[in-house]
C-alpha cells in the first residue's frame, strides 16, 4: 500500500469478515419426484455421509454441493461434525489425513476437495443419476 500502513488480518477476522458460521449436524430431507422416490424405496439412492469440521472452507464447499444434490434427489446425504460423537467414531475407522471426508454407502470415497467428476462417475454407475 504506497503511503499508508499495511494491516494484517487473523483467521478469526478473516472468518468474522466472511460471516462463517459453525452449524450442527444435519440430514438433508427433500422432496424427490415420482422416479427418484420409487428407486429410493428399492433401496437403490446413495448414501453420502459428509464428515466435517469447524473453520474447513473444503467442508462448507463439499456441504454446499452435496446438498444441491441431495435437493435434486440424485442422493441421501447425512452431515457429522468430527466433535459429535458419530463423527469421532468415523474419525477413528476412517483416519482421514484432511477434512472433509466423504464416504458413499459406507465405503470412503474422497478426502479433502470434493471431486465433482468422480461422484458423477460414481452417482451414474449406481444408477442414482
Amino acid at each position: 500500500m504506497p503511503g499508508g500502513r499495511r494491516r494484517t488480518l487473523n483467521l478469526d477476522d478473516a472468518l468474522t469478515a466472511l460471516d462463517i458460521r459453525w452449524r450442527e449436524p444435519f440430514v438433508v430431507s427433500t422432496s424427490l419426484d415420482a422416479h427418484t422416490s420409487a428407486r429410493a424405496e428399492a433401496g437403490a439412492s446413495s448414501r453420502v455421509t459428509l464428515l466435517v469440521t469447524s473453520g474447513c472452507h473444503l467442508c462448507e464447499d463439499a456441504r454446499g454441493e452435496l446438498t444441491a444434490r441431495a435437493d435434486r434427489g440424485e442422493l441421501e446425504l447425512t452431515v457429522v461434525s468430527v466433535d459429535s460423537e458419530q463423527g469421532a467414531g468415523l474419525q477413528a475407522t476412517h483416519r482421514p489425513s484432511m477434512f472433509p471426508l466423504v464416504l458413499l454407502d459406507g465405503q470412503p470415497f474422497s478426502v479433502g476437495r470434493l471431486p465433482r467428476r468422480k461422484l458423477d462417475r460414481a452417482l451414474t454407475r449406481t444408477g442414482t443419476r
